[in-house]
């Protein structure tokens, strides 16, 4: 498999679905070889053998990213198997909303676990991976290649959203982070960016009349939108709809392609015009 991305390694985190999956796909299309990660096992490994059936190249590393040891896996991985790292996409999460009278500190402290630190660790367990290549490669006199980091907020981080005040807490944080790392890694020739997406078509904001839920971490979480709500929504996207997951791993895909190598430090609003 050949392509824009031929040959670099690249981990996105949550993306045994939605739209972790789609990018997963998008950047093995482009001939990336692919770090896989998934809380569900089979989830993990049936989008592995979907990009292997495609003719890419991909392995899971399956848990959650708020465990200690994840970071070190899911880079180690990366290291081992493909032998170095490229492209990093933060996208595992979920939400958890209540308005703030009602939100305890589980709540809130749960949605930043997931949304805000994981995200630092794993870039934080990167960074001596990728200083060691890039010293390596200017000690060789070779060019140093154009890695990325694209991390995934949303327009309730740049904006608000009612119900959301950890949500959008922890998505505001991680453009925050986006920004400095911007700075601090660009000697490394590495370029950070964030997605901030608005209303994407996925099982957490399915239109539904009834009652759905997922599990994470033993937990019950409520997931989909009240079909007046989604009609609220959509009334204030200039495009008239949801995105789809495709069009979402399209802006992450944009910010990984070698044509973006000189934008850092910025937030790309893929919201259909929201």
């Amino acid at each position: 498999m050949s392509g824009k991305l031929n040959r670099r390694v690249a981990l996105v985190s949550g993306s045994g679905r939605g739209i972790g999956r789609a990018v997963a796909q998008k950047l093995a299309a482009e001939g990336a070889r692919v770090v896989v990660n998934d809380l569900d096992d089979a989830s993990a490994k049936e989008v592995v053998a979907a990009i292997e059936a495609a003719g890419g190249e991909a392995v899971a590393v399956v848990g959650s990213v708020t465990d200690l040891d994840f970071a070190d896996r899911f880079i180690g991985t990366a290291v081992d198997t493909f032998g170095g790292v490229d492209i990093i996409v933060n996208n595992a999460g979920y939400t958890w909303d209540n308005v703030v009278q009602k939100m305890t500190d589980q709540q809130f402290d749960d949605i930043l676990d997931v949304h805000l630190r994981a995200p630092f660790r794993i870039l934080r367990a990167a960074q001596p991976v990728i200083s060691a290549a890039v010293k390596k490669e200017r000690a060789e006199g070779l060019v140093v290649p154009n890695r990325k980091v694209v991390n995934t907020s949303s327009t309730s981080g740049l904006y608000g959203n009612p119900g959301q005040v950890n949500y959008s807490t922890a998505k505001a944080g991680l453009v925050g982070m986006t920004k400095t790392l911007a700075k601090e890694w660009g000697r490394y020739n590495v370029t950070v960016n964030a997605v901030a997406y608005g209303v994407i078509t996925t099982r957490l904001t399915a239109v539904t009349t009834e009652e759905q839920t997922i599990d994470v971490d033993g937990r019950t979480i409520k997931v989909g939108i009240n079909p007046a709500v989604h009609e609220r929504a959509t009334a204030q996207i200039a495009l008239g709809r949801a995105g789809t997951v495709e069009e979402a791993a399209g802006a992450v895909y944009l910010l990984c392609a070698p044509e973006s190598s000189y934008i850092t430090g910025q937030v790309l609003v893929c919201s259909g015009g929201l």
